[in-house]
């Protein structure tokens, strides 16, 4: 998945707990506590993949989060959803006139959340489905949610860069991935040419895990495309 999420929020256990949900989705995340620091980081995106979605708060410390709308929704297809604990009606329909896409009520359950995620980024002709999160397959169980791997009922010890890998293919789990995604979404767009990255993760994954690549359990190789992570059980 990855897309580039700007997550505009100032209380700071709210902005934590949204920035851990949507990586355990798979989302890409840059929070932004004040309109100062999110217009910055926006300004600096023009040189950088541009942020498919962001999720703006209204209450901000130093200006209203509706003052910076119409910079979001000027000249780039981003979606804007906005989360507020404001609720009137007249507010709503403002904001939705002004180039919002949706606007979420706090408090809101974090389930509704993605889903609204999900809808506005299909409306900007981007697929998006509900990312796997949970996998288990002869022996293997992940949840990414628990950041927690276990092999036949024990503990694995992943380092972060290998948790970050597995966790991608599980979120693909039985699909292919590119090598490029792959690099791409673990260690960034910059490293798509660093295919020995790979070789070298990928080897360590397989090491912890018993995994033989001749005759792979869980982590297959496709040729000179990527890697497919075994479909998970029913």
């Amino acid at each position: 998945m990855n897309e580039r999420v700007l997550l505009v929020e100032d209380d700071r256990e709210l902005r934590t707990t949204l920035r851990e949900a949507l990586a355990v989705e798979g989302y890409a995340v840059q929070t932004a506590a004040s309109a100062a620091d999110a217009l910055a980081q926006w300004r600096h995106a023009e040189a950088s993949p541009p942020f498919e979605l962001v999720l703006l708060d209204l209450g901000l410390p130093d200006a209203d989060g509706s003052t910076l709308l119409a910079t979001l929704c000027r000249g780039r297809d981003t979606a804007v959803l906005v989360i507020s604990a404001r609720g009137a009606e007249g507010e709503k329909v403002a904001l939705l006139d002004q180039g919002a896409d949706d606007y979420l009520v706090k408090p809101f359950s974090i389930g509704e959340l993605l889903a609204r995620m999900r809808v506005a980024l299909r409306h900007r002709g981007r697929a998006a489905q509900p990312a796997i999160t949970r996998y288990a397959h002869a022996g293997l169980e992940v949840d990414l949610a628990a950041h927690s791997v276990q092999l036949d009922g024990q503990a694995l010890h992943l380092t972060p860069t290998e948790f970050r890998l597995l966790a991608r293919l599980v979120r693909s789990a039985g699909q292919v991935v590119t090598h490029a995604k792959l690099l791409a979404d673990v260690w960034g767009a910059e490293y798509v040419q660093h295919t020995h990255y790979l070789r070298l993760y990928m080897g360590q994954l397989r090491a912890k895990l018993g995994d033989d690549a001749a005759a792979p359990r869980w982590l297959l190789t496709e040729p000179g495309v990527g890697y497919r992570l075994a479909s998970p059980e029913a």
